[in-house]
């Protein structure tokens, strides 16, 4: 079984898609991190991120694997912390913008799918683009108050709450413009609006329409 969802930056994707797969028994599939750890080899080796043809080769040449635990390793080492620092997080949508990037990572996340036998996978191009066929596809939304609020707490920084809501709203722009992939909601994909929600109150809504047969 796949379960692709798809929603903007800071929507609870992550938490939400493993907390369903602990659930189901499905293997997590974070195809974020993928393009974070293309984003965070560009700044390790001192690449120019707008420098298309180097960061799709940079792309092409990572070996990108999750353990068991659904956290990535980048040719062999761990990488969770360092994809998830502010400076990834400032670049991370130029980097998978680039069409190259995305035709080379793509193929590495329906490997994974494969590999394992079924996942829950977050994005943003996952109901559209990677798993289009998924039996169940689900699109995550809140405000980017919510958004900006949640990230703020969960990062211990509720000072920069504001910082936060304006690089979220430059990213949703960046990434529903982006002409290769966009971000979008696409027809026959579930919408689920989780400003209301907490994280467990979401996970219960999808588990009742995946055990009662909703699919997309």
């Amino acid at each position: 079984m796949i379960i692709a969802i798809d929603g903007p930056a800071a929507a609870g994707k992550s938490t939400i898609a493993r907390r369903l797969g602990e659930e189901l028994g499905l293997f997590f599939l974070d195809t974020g991190a993928m393009y974070r750890s293309v984003a965070s080899e560009v700044l390790r080796r001192g690449v120019d991120p707008m420098d298309a043809s180097m960061v799709t080769q940079l792309a092409q040449e990572l070996d990108l694997r999750f353990d068991d635990g659904g956290r990535i390793w980048i040719d062999g080492r761990a990488g969770e912390a360092e994809i998830r620092s502010h400076e990834v997080d400032g670049i991370v949508s130029i980097v998978a913008a680039n069409p190259g990037v995305r035709a080379a990572i793509v193929p590495k996340q329906k490997l994974v799918a494969e590999n394992k036998g079924g996942v829950v996978a977050e994005g943003r191009d996952t109901t559209t683009v990677v798993f289009p066929g998924a039996e169940f596809r689900f699109y995550l939304n809140a405000g980017a108050a919510v958004r900006a609020r949640r990230r703020a707490i969960q990062s211990g920084t509720p000072e920069r709450e504001a910082e936060i809501r304006a690089g979220l709203e430059e990213r949703d722009r960046i990434d529903s413009t982006r002409e290769d992939s966009p971000l979008c909601h696409a027809a026959g994909v579930q919408m689920i609006e989780t400003d209301g929600l907490d994280a467990e109150g979401v996970v219960r809504a999808l588990l009742d329409l995946v055990r009662g047969g909703a699919g997309s």
